[in-house]
C-alpha cells in the first residue's frame, strides 16, 4: 500500500486525498450536513476520476492536459463551490468577532474602515481587477511551465498550489468568518464604487464564490504569494511580471474589504506551512523513488 502510494505523482495524491478526507467529513457529520449523500458522490467521483486519469492520461496528450491542467482547475473549484454546504454545518461558530478584535488589537484600528479615506473609483476598479487575477496566476504560471517543457517543475509546482489551495480549505473549516463586507457593514460609510468595471467583477465574483465563511486565512493572498515563489523558482521573468499584480491583489484583499488584515497575515503564513511542508513530502517521495530505483 506504501509502495503504491508513493508511486502516484504527489499533485494526484493531494487531490485523492482531501477529497477523501471530506468525504469522511461528510459521512460523520451526515445527519447535518444538507445533501450529505451528494456531496459523498461528489468527492467519491473526484478519486474516482483521479484515479482513472493517472493511467489513462499515458494514452494521448489531451488526456495528460486533461491530468495536468483540466481536471485540477475543476477539483478545486468543485471541492471550494462544496464548502458552501459543508463549513457552517461542521462549525457553526463564525469567528468575525475575535478577527475583528485582533485587527484592533495589532493595528490600533480597524484596516478596512480606515482605508475608506483612500477610496477612488479608479483605484477600486484597478484593485478588483488584481484581486481577480488569483484565478489566473496558477493557470499563468502552469501554462508557461508546460511550453518551456520544464515538466518537473510543473508538477512541482502543481502539487504545491494545490496543497495551498487544500490547507486554506482545512482553515475555512477551522475558523469560519464571514469577512468584513458583511461583518463589518455597518461601519463601512462608503460604498466601493468603482468606475467601469468594479461593480460588474464583484458580481461576478458574488455568483461564483456565494457566501462560504472563507475569510481566514485569505487564500487569495497564500496562493498569490505560493505562486509568486514558484515562479521566482522556475520561471524568473515571470516573477518579475507577476510582483506588482500580486502586490496589488494583497491591497485589495482590505480595500476591497474581502479579509481582514489578520487574515493576509494568516496567508502569508499559510504560504510559509505550504512551502515547508510541501519541501518535508517532496524529499520523502525522492528518497523513496531513490530506494526503489537501487532495489530494481
Amino acid at each position: 500500500m506504501r509502495g503504491w502510494f508513493f508511486k502516484l505523482r504527489p499533485a494526484d495524491t493531494i487531490t485523492a486525498l482531501f477529497s477523501l478526507l471530506l468525504l469522511l467529513l461528510t459521512a460523520f457529520f451526515y445527519n447535518k450536513i444538507p445533501s450529505a449523500g451528494y456531496l459523498i458522490l461528489i468527492y467519491a467521483s473526484l478519486i474516482f476520476f483521479q484515479m482513472i486519469l493517472v493511467y489513462l492520461s499515458r494514452l494521448n496528450s489531451f488526456l495528460t492536459l486533461t491530468r495536468d491542467i483540466i481536471f485540477p482547475v475543476i477539483s478545486v473549484l468543485i471541492i471550494f463551490d462544496s464548502l458552501g454546504l459543508v463549513v457552517h454545518n461542521v462549525n457553526p461558530h463564525d469567528l468575525d468577532y475575535l478577527l475583528i478584535r485582533l485587527d484592533y488589537l495589532i493595528f490600533g484600528l480597524y484596516p478596512t474602515v480606515a482605508a475608506e479615506r483612500f477610496i477612488n473609483p479608479v483605484l477600486t476598479d484597478v484593485l478588483q481587477i488584481a484581486y481577480s487575477s488569483y484565478y489566473f496566476l496558477p493557470i499563468i504560471l502552469g501554462v508557461a511551465l508546460k511550453i518551456k517543457k520544464r515538466h518537473e517543475d510543473f508538477e512541482k509546482s502543481l502539487f504545491f498550489i494545490l496543497l495551498c489551495f487544500y490547507l486554506s480549505y482545512v482553515g475555512y473549516i477551522l475558523f469560519p468568518a464571514l469577512g468584513p463586507r458583511y461583518a463589518m457593514d455597518h461601519l463601512h460609510e462608503n460604498a466601493l464604487g468603482g468606475f467601469l468595471v468594479s461593480r460588474p467583477i464583484q458580481d461576478i465574483l458574488n455568483l461564483l464564490e456565494g457566501v462560504k465563511r472563507d475569510a481566514f486565512p485569505s487564500g487569495h493572498t497564500g496562493i498569490a504569494l505560493t505562486v509568486l515563489y514558484l515562479a521566482y523558482k522556475y520561471a524568473r521573468s515571470l516573477f518579475w511580471i507577476m510582483s506588482a499584480p500580486v502586490t496589488l491583489l494583497i491591497v485589495a484583499t482590505v480595500y476591497c474589504r474581502y479579509h481582514y488584515a489578520v487574515d493576509v497575515i494568516g496567508g502569508v503564513l499559510l504560504t510559509v506551512v505550504t512551502i515547508a511542508a510541501g519541501e518535508v513530502y517532496y524529499k520523502l517521495h525522492s528518497r523513496h523513488d531513490r530506494l526503489t530505483i537501487q532495489q530494481d
